[in-house]
């Protein structure tokens, strides 16, 4: 197994979240990789959790790696969280990522979940995203 491509699948990931016009028509600058302390604007895009497994094989190391993506949102009601999670959706699906280390065999979507947190002031909607890469 290989989790040396990790880091350069984050970074593509979040570059080509922040340069998607669809998505900065819904949240604006709003993209974390990190949440910054403070008020936050109403919907915002954050960067989450992440799984690995071995996708190795004869052919050299390789990794399928799970990620989460999570849009999150005060406004009332799940309209404005499920736009910005299409355009997640819509900007990640098949991209074409160029990795710093390592190559993309393919990105898929897997599953996602939508809730109230927090009382119900809150909604968030975790999108789960695939990927294989090859770090030959």
């Amino acid at each position: 197994m290989s989790y040396g491509a990790a880091a350069a699948l984050q970074a593509a990931v979040f570059q080509r979240l922040a340069a998607d016009a669809p998505l900065a028509g819904v949240v604006g600058g709003a993209i974390y990789d990190a949440v910054p302390p403070g008020e936050l604007p109403e919907t915002y895009v954050s960067l989450g959790p992440e799984e690995a497994r071995d996708r190795s094989d004869a052919t050299g190391g390789g990794a399928l790696h799970f990620f989460t993506i999570s849009v999150v949102t005060t406004a009332a009601g799940f309209a404005n969280a499920k736009a910005a999670a299409a355009a997640v959706s819509d900007a990640l699906v098949d991209a074409p990522l160029v990795l710093s280390r390592g190559v993309l065999v393919g990105l898929g979507f897997e599953k996602a979940r939508a809730r109230r947190v927090q009382e119900g002031d809150t909604r968030r909607i975790d999108l789960t995203f695939r990927a294989r890469i090859d770090d030959n």
